[in-house]
């Protein structure tokens, strides 16, 4: 129960001291997530600037018509012409031309195509069919470089760019084959003018040959008797060389060299063998020297000195059996022990013989290798002496063969250049030739007008997007609801006189009734079935409903800038508050720029008003008025308008005035100034129980929209929603439905507006177009 009622102290100035409010009173902030775009929402945009896209797109098809009619059908001829790859091989280097055959065929093409686009042959054209006079090229015949036919050190002639400008070259792909293409209005000039131009490239090209064949003959000339100097000279020299060195005697040169190194090798052999012959024998003779002579193979396998051991051995074996039979001193064992020791001398004769034939054997094979190394020393410094010869022969003879192979070649290229010389052939031909066209390629009236179209009706779309976004005013409930938080009370739409409704009820000229005249403003009061009264109607239910128990008594109505629509809304609110029945009374607390007694049709005299009773001068009775026509709503004036307004709304006066008309009235809506125009708003808002921020769709910049709910809160007024006033007419329905308050605890709207009455109109005018000074819708 604590949390339920709160005990506020009032101003010091009041009588009261105290003033007791329920919590339901002070509602909690609402969060409202913005609305996501739809397509729907661009499609609305579209049509609120139907009339920019409609008027961009007139003009751009409009101009392109126009253009498009007054210029001059221009024909286009076409020729094909096809271009092989030359043959440049009139110098005899090979290589150079395999390569340009297999890399070069796209550049060669290429250049082709620059050669018929250039200035030298659309002069030579423009020459020989004396165009230099037809202004379609722009023609200066008085031009030096037409007139001498270069273009060396001379202007560019305007009637080259002119010829040019209708030219066009164009490679077929995958083929050899170029289309050319020109240009005009004269469909028989343009056939003559494309025919002469591939003749005349034609032409040049075979001149171009010509003269290279020519030149080609002549350097080939002048370098065949240059060269057949140098033939002459390289073979005399090799001759000489020859005789001189005695190369001559063998006959052929390679013969020679084969001999001498044939030599070499089989000396290096023999040597080579000498050598371990002669090694082979030292072994024997050193290892006979050794003293196991029996074990050397030449004494070892000696069938004599075999034939010697066998008879050694049957006298050793008789020797001893004359021994044991006959003793030593026998005549016969003497005999035989001589011929014992006889034999053992012939033995050692023998070996001896052998060891010294070894030896003469080791020196004869070491000899000879003496002998074959000399030779070979002598062998080598001959093939090294017929090598160096052999190599400057080589060169001679490699010079002499060359000059004559090249005087052989050039010889023949030369026979070759003469013979091209005296043909006349090209590389290019004409395949198709340029005929005369029939229709002319442009221009393509129904195209153009279709781009035109397509292009005004993409560039006024996007037009009217860039002004939508360049738009930083508040137009919708999403924009009021993200940039503050706070919820649309009511939706007003704009209107118009034109309506039927409005001009069969005669608004707009202030028809007097009674006495009193019927201003439009109060459309809640004359015009009950509209939309725009069931805008009002809906905001009083908001108002209502938005805390069931204890609705706001006290209400501000204010707006961040002048024309907005505060005043109208705070009139038509007072009337449909006073129309449940209950006492209303409107206060017109703008002492600025008072409209509440012009708008209620109080008289137009200087009048006692809340100004006169702020200031002491009057009392709360006097300065009240009740309305002629409408019941239970009285108004307050603004009476003579101040020097200082703030300072008066500051006084304690304002605060007594409130709390009496508290006790006497059921609603009290009060007319503010614009808060971001004047502070008065911002005193106002501190004496009430809450505060309407009226917003004008599309006038209101966001920024001094989200100031003034700044200021507001800072003062820590209670902001009861936004009303967002003259609406355009494109808005969707369902931004005029009634939208309640969400903490309603419980109670749910008691007035439904998604359908208008029968009888209403659609759209009706808040207020008439004369009225120049006063806040409007």
């Amino acid at each position: 129960m604590a949390d339920e009622t709160k005990i506020v102290a009032r101003d010091p100035g009041s009588n009261e001291t105290v003033e007791i409010v329920h919590a339901s009173s002070r509602i909690p902030t609402i969060d409202l997530s913005p609305r996501e775009p739809h397509l729907y929402d661009y499609l609305l945009i579209l049509r609120k600037h139907q009339w920019l896209i409609l008027t961009f797109l007139v003009a751009v098809v409009t101009i392109v018509s126009i253009a498009t009619f007054r210029m001059k059908p221009v024909y286009v001829t076409s020729a094909k012409i096809e271009i092989e790859r030359e043959n440049t091989s009139i110098l005899p280097f090979q290589g150079a031309n395999s390569y340009d055959y297999e890399l070069d065929l796209e550049n060669y093409i290429g250049t082709q195509s620059r050669i018929l686009t250039s200035e030298t042959m659309a002069l030579e054209t423009i020459r020989n069919m004396g165009l230099s006079a037809n202004p379609e090229f722009a023609g200066d015949g008085g031009s030096d470089a037409i007139a001498t036919g270069t273009l060396k050190n001379q202007k560019l002639p305007s009637a080259i760019g002119g010829f040019l400008g209708g030219l066009s070259v164009k490679r077929i792909p995958n083929t050899s084959l170029m289309e050319v293409s020109f240009e005009s209005t004269d469909p028989q000039l343009a056939a003559r003018v494309l025919n002469a131009h591939l003749d005349n490239y034609i032409e040049q090209n075979y001149k171009s040959h010509y003269e290279a064949s020519e030149a080609a003959t002549k350097w080939l000339q002048s370098e065949l008797d240059e060269l057949s100097v140098r033939v002459r000279r390289s073979e005399d020299a090799r001759i000489a060389y020859e005789r001189n060195n005695q190369i001559w005697l063998v006959g052929d040169t390679s013969d020679k060299g084969n001999v001498t190194t044939a030599r070499l090798v089989d000396l290096n052999k023999e040597l080579t063998d000498a050598q371990s012959d002669s090694l082979k024998k030292q072994a024997l003779y050193e290892f006979a020297k050794s003293g196991d002579v029996d074990a050397v193979p030449q004494i070892r396998d000696n069938t004599v000195l075999q034939s010697l051991q066998g008879k050694r051995a049957e006298l050793a074996l008789q020797y001893s059996d004359a021994v044991n039979q006959y003793g030593p001193n026998f005549p016969k064992v003497q005999r035989l022990q001589a011929q014992m020791k006889e034999m053992d001398e012939q033995m050692l004769r023998e070996r001896k013989g052998i060891i010294a034939q070894l030896e003469s054997d080791y020196r004869e094979a070491k000899q000879h290798q003496d002998l074959l190394s000399r030779a070979l020393d002598e062998q080598k410094a001959e093939v090294n002496v017929m090598s160096e010869k052999m190599i400057q022969y080589n060169i001679l003879k490699r010079e002499a063969e060359g000059n004559k192979a090249l005087y052989d070649s050039l010889e023949t290229k030369l026979k070759e250049a003469q013979i091209s010389t005296g043909l006349k052939s090209s590389n290019i031909r004409i395949v198709d030739p340029a005929m005369v066209p029939s229709t002319p390629a442009r221009p393509a009236k129904t195209r153009n007008i279709a781009l035109a179209f397509l292009v005004g009706l993409v560039g006024g779309i996007g037009l009217a997007l860039l002004r939508e976004y360049l738009d930083n005013t508040v137009k919708t409930p999403d924009d009021v609801e993200t940039l503050a938080r706070l919820p649309s009370l009511a939706v007003v739409p704009a209107f118009g006189p034109e309506l039927p409704s409005a001009k069969r009820l005669g608004l707009f000229k202030t028809v007097s009734t009674n006495g009193h005249e019927k201003r439009v403003e109060l459309v809640a009061q004359h015009l009950p079935k509209s939309q725009t009264s069931e805008a009002f109607r809906a905001l009083r239910t908001a108002m209502v409903l938005s805390r069931p128990d204890h609705p706001p008594q006290v209400i501000l109505v204010s707006s961040a800038l002048p024309r907005e629509g505060k005043t109208t809304v705070a009139a038509n609110l007072a009337v449909t508050l006073a129309q449940l029945g209950d006492k209303t009374i409107l206060v017109d607390a703008d002492l600025r720029k008072p409209g509440v007694g012009r708008l209620l049709n109080l008289g137009t005299g200087k009048y006692a008003g809340l100004s006169s009773y702020l200031a002491g001068v009057s009392t709360l009775d006097l300065v009240t008025v009740p309305h002629p026509s409408i019941p239970n709503l009285t108004a307050i004036p603004t009476g003579p308008l101040p020097p200082n307004p703030a300072d008066l709304l500051s006084s304690h006066k304002l605060a007594e005035t409130i709390a009496e008309l508290r006790a006497k009235y059921k609603f009290v809506v009060i007319d503010s100034p614009p808060i971001m125009a004047a502070t008065d708003a911002v005193i106002l808002s501190v004496q009430a129980d809450g505060v309407l921020l009226v917003v004008r769709s599309g006038e209101t910049p966001k920024a001094a929209f989200t100031r003034t709910c700044d200021l507001l809160t800072s003062v820590k007024c209670h902001l009861l929603g936004v009303v967002l006033n003259a609406v355009d007419s494109s808005a969707p329905d369902y931004y005029y439905s009634y939208r309640y308050y969400p903490y309603s605890y419980g109670y749910g709207p008691q007035e439904t507006l998604e359908t208008p009455h029968e009888d209403s109109p659609t759209r009706v005018p808040v207020f008439p177009a004369d009225l120049d000074d006063s806040d409007k819708l």
